[in-house]
């Protein structure tokens, strides 16, 4: 086990918080989420549980068969080793893995009325924490990966599974915890049924909110956005301290008819992440500043997690820059002209070994 060699929780959150500044935007609130209601809550440091008393309002059955498949799958997970590329290899079953996405919508978290006319995923990511090595590692996933969803009618009866772009499987659910748990399903068997251990998902529409909160974030500007509509202008290269409508056209804004522009939006989306992780580190009143983010964007929210215990876990890791993974792949044009990416299936095991196995 490392020797951290470092001195007190204030020094170890700051350099959690820097490892999940090269990801998207969600990860913020994420932060922000758990310092709040590891204040709030006196929960047993031991329960590890996940906490799935809220949203009532969700189908019950369909999240607790999702979790028995979970259990499932992990203990199919601990059996015995495999052979891969001429050496043996075994799971590594200290590994917790978590789910964050952030949702394609400005409304705030609600119900909804049909199960297959919901919104989609645009940032999908799984945090991986490893409590033997006491490190954390990241791997960004495509919203546009071609893989396996499960389809459903407007009254929820399954069409069964096709294959199609990630991010639409959370548009078939509630828009809450059903949404998310078919995503978490969905990843979880694109990543060969590794278990995922909860998930938090956060509407887009937050942006302006998470921004104005804590008094704007200064950027050199990328490239140039234009959005009339919402009075936004903003030319490549000059610094600005970006205001709520800015920093959304920022970090949400790309031209669709340009190629792949959803690569330009992750550059601004890490750029604009340190910026305002920086600002949060060196304010003055940050425990203040954290709680009126919270409280901002507390309605654009989902998670099944039991925050107080996973913060008081991840304020012990390392993290090394080489433990950022991006699912391998390409980018390419489907039949319906929208925009569709096709994993590199032997790169991808590669990094499926690297970070869930250890060799045998």
């Amino acid at each position: 086990m490392k020797n951290l060699n470092r001195t007190g929780i204030s020094q170890k959150l700051n350099n959690v918080l820097y490892f999940l500044a090269g990801v998207l935007s969600v990860v913020i609130v994420v932060i922000l989420v758990i310092g709040v209601q590891t204040k709030a809550q006196n929960t047993d440091p031991g329960d590890f549980s996940l906490n799935n008393s809220a949203d009532t309002d969700t189908k019950g059955q369909e999240i607790a068969q999702s979790n028995a498949h979970e259990s499932e799958v992990v203990e199919k997970w601990q059996e015995g080793t495999i052979d891969y590329k001429g050496k043996y290899y075994q799971y590594k079953n200290n590994l917790k893995n978590y789910l964050f996405m952030g949702i394609d919508t400005d409304d705030a978290v609600y119900n909804m009325d049909t199960k297959d006319t919901g919104y989609q995923s645009d940032a999908i990511f799984l945090v991986v924490a490893d409590s033997k090595e006491e490190k954390l590692s990241v791997i960004t996933i495509n919203r546009n990966t071609m893989t396996q969803i499960e389809r459903f009618t407007g009254s929820g009866v399954s069409m069964g599974k096709a294959v199609s772009q990630l991010c639409v499987q959370h548009a078939y659910g509630d828009g809450k915890k059903l949404s998310c748990s078919r995503v978490k399903n969905a990843v979880s068997e694109l990543f060969s049924n590794i278990p995922i251990h909860g998930y938090v998902s956060m509407n887009m529409g937050a942006i302006p909110y998470m921004n104005d909160a804590i008094g704007g974030v200064n950027v050199t500007v990328l490239q140039d956005l234009d959005y009339e509509s919402k009075g936004v202008n903003l030319r490549k290269g000059e610094n600005v301290t970006l205001n709520g409508q800015e920093a959304y056209c920022y970090l949400r804004g790309r031209d669709i008819n340009d190629f792949d522009s959803a690569t330009d939006r992750l550059r601004r989306q890490e750029q604009y992440i340190s910026s305002f992780l920086e600002k949060l580190k060196t304010s003055s009143d940050r425990a203040t500043e954290i709680v009126n983010i919270y409280e901002a964007v507390d309605d654009y929210l989902v998670t099944d997690l039991n925050f107080s215990r996973v913060m008081e876990s991840l304020l012990n890791y390392d993290y090394s820059p080489e433990d950022m993974f991006t699912v391998p792949g390409e980018t390419r044009i489907g039949t319906d002209e929208h925009e569709e990416y096709y994993i590199d299936e032997e790169a991808f095991q590669d990094l499926i070994i690297e970070v869930f196995y250890e060799e045998k």
